[in-house]
C-alpha cells in the first residue's frame, strides 16, 4: 500500500481498533480524529443491509436527514467529514498526509473533493483496503483516484 500513498508525511486516523491496525503500515504514530470513523448506523451497525426493513432502507437512501435509531444521518456524517477535510486543507498543500478511515467517510471526502453533496455515496461503492486520492490544488481539492485495490 506504501507504494500507492508514497512519502507520507503525516497519518490522521479514525480511533477504530481496525483503522488503526491498518495505519500501522506507514510507520508513523497516527494522530487520531473522532471524525473519521465509519457513519454511526446505531441500530443498525452491523446488520446486512437487506436485513434492514424494505420501507426504512427506501427512506434511509432517498432523505439525508434521516437517522436509524440510534443513529446519525448521512448529512450529520457528512458535515463532520467535510470539516475533517476543511482542516487538513491548509496542511495538504505542502505535506503528505494518509487518511485511514471506512467506506461512508472516504466517500464522504470524495464528495467534499468533487465539491458535490454528500448523497453521493449511495451511488458510489469502495472496497475494503483500497486507495482514495484527493489532490490539494490553487484552486482547492481535486479528486485523483478513486478505489483504487493494491495487488496482493
Amino acid at each position: 500500500m506504501t507504494s500507492l500513498v508514497p512519502n507520507v508525511d503525516r497519518v490522521v486516523c479514525s480511533p477504530s481498533l481496525r483503522a488503526r491496525q491498518t495505519a500501522e503500515v506507514f510507520g508513523l504514530e497516527p494522530e487520531l480524529d473522532d471524525r473519521w470513523l465509519e457513519m454511526d448506523f446505531g441500530d443498525f451497525d452491523g446488520v446486512p443491509m437487506a436485513d434492514v426493513p424494505r420501507d426504512m432502507w427506501a427512506e434511509w437512501t432517498s432523505n439525508p436527514d434521516f437517522r436509524p435509531p440510534g443513529g446519525e444521518s448521512l448529512q450529520e456524517m457528512g458535515r463532520r467529514v467535510f470539516a475533517a477535510c476543511d482542516d487538513l486543507l491548509e496542511a495538504a498543500r505542502t505535506t503528505n498526509i494518509a487518511v485511514v478511515s471506512h467506506a461512508t467517510p472516504i466517500k464522504a471526502a470524495m464528495a467534499w473533493a468533487l465539491g458535490v453533496d454528500v448523497t453521493i455515496t449511495w451511488r458510489s461503492q469502495i472496497d475494503q483496503a483500497s486507495v482514495t486520492k484527493i489532490l490539494i490544488r490553487d484552486r482547492g481539492p481535486a479528486l485523483h483516484a478513486f478505489n483504487i485495490v493494491p495487488a496482493r
